[in-house]
């Protein structure tokens, strides 16, 4: 007798990121180029020294979530902290769909939205971004109605385009269908206050906002927030894993969330950064017209549009520079201003040939 995999599993593979190697320019994975302010690394390391390791964390991150609240001006109680973004959208597409029940996602977007779905056994309807790379309001609301979808995840703004859906267009998509809408605002620190969701959870019920630590430079301790009504957030507390969170993320966490200004300043090194990149590329852009395309970014990447893509990436690679690959697309992010100066000069170099 041999075991043998479900039909779910026999088909899968680990995810294999770009190999860490120190020598090789990162522009691929949307990091912050800048680490944790020096205050906020001398505290953490203070606090770190004080845990109690034989000790489980608080099931809840209390500290944490009220950190998380007073930065973005929500209610505590609405919020729930995950290990990772990763962690809450397994959780939620376990919780609120059934086996055979049909959920809606947007393609391409974070690989993780179709990956889920796969494993609870729901059927995923994906919905392919049009050329100027961001879904319209009306076209997500014909499919979840077409597909009697039970749930909607997006990124706004867009992941990998780097475009952003109005405000007024969630609204109305949030509030003409009776699916549940995910909303993964993992980018919205670069785009504004004004746009995001946060602080209006309570007036929707049907409701669930993404937010990630992951791209303010956060990126290694592996923290998500959750942010719903509290009916909602009382069954993602239900369903999440007792002690998701582990003590030393909880605890430099709250210290992250604790300094609003150097974190704040931080974002605002990494959005001129990206102007920078932007204003470098659109005047490559206007020197060779024909050789790719670009919108500008409310995210800390650029994306660009090229028929030779595959051949650009793996040029870039050989040379040292590392970004994201797609089909007739390069996804850049923004790196330090050395880092972008050297990407730049390979990238041009690249084009002339």
């Amino acid at each position: 007798m041999s075991y043998q995999l479900n039909q779910k599993l026999s088909a899968l593979s680990p995810y294999i990121p770009v190999e860490e190697n120190r020598e090789i320019i990162h522009l691929d994975a949307n990091e912050s180029f800048l680490n944790l302010p020096e205050t906020v690394l001398k505290e953490t390391k203070k606090a770190l020294g004080e845990i109690s390791f034989n000790r489980y964390p608080d099931p809840f991150a209390s500290e944490l979530c009220k950190a998380f609240g007073s930065f973005y001006g929500v209610n505590p109680n609405h919020v729930t902290a995950g290990n990772g973004s990763d962690e809450l959208i397994s959780v939620l597409l376990s919780a609120f769909l059934m086996k055979g029940e049909t959920m809606v996602t947007t393609d391409p977007d974070f690989s993780m939205y179709t990956f889920y779905p796969h494993l609870t056994e729901s059927n995923c309807v994906l919905l392919e971004k049009p050329d100027e790379g961001t879904m319209r309001a009306e076209t997500l609301i014909r499919t979840i109605k077409e597909n009697n979808a039970r749930l909607l995840l997006f990124s706004n703004p867009c992941n990998p385009t780097g475009l952003g859906l109005s405000k007024e267009d969630v609204h109305r998509l949030i509030t003409s269908v009776d699916a549940l809408i995910v909303l993964d605002e993992a980018y919205m620190d670069f785009w504004g206050r004004e746009q995001s969701f946060l602080g209006k959870e309570d007036q929707y019920d049907n409701l669930i906002i993404l937010r990630t630590c992951s791209k303010m430079g956060f990126a290694a301790a592996r923290l998500g927030f959750a942010v719903a009504n509290q009916k909602i957030t009382g069954l993602i507390r239900a369903v999440k894993s007792p002690y998701n969170v582990n003590v030393m993320t909880q605890r430099a966490g709250t210290i992250f969330l604790n300094h609003p200004d150097l974190v704040r300043e931080n974002i605002q090194k990494v959005v001129e950064s990206r102007n920078c990149l932007e204003k470098a590329l659109q005047a490559l852009k206007k020197k060779y017209p024909e050789k790719f395309s670009m919108e500008e970014s409310v995210t800390n990447f650029l994306y660009l549009r090229l028929e030779n893509a595959k051949e650009i990436y793996e040029s870039l690679l050989q040379k040292g520079i590392s970004v994201r690959y797609f089909p007739q697309a390069l996804r850049v992010t923004a790196g330090s201003p050395t880092e972008n100066e050297k990407f730049l000069e390979t990238f041009e170099a690249l084009l002339k040939d």
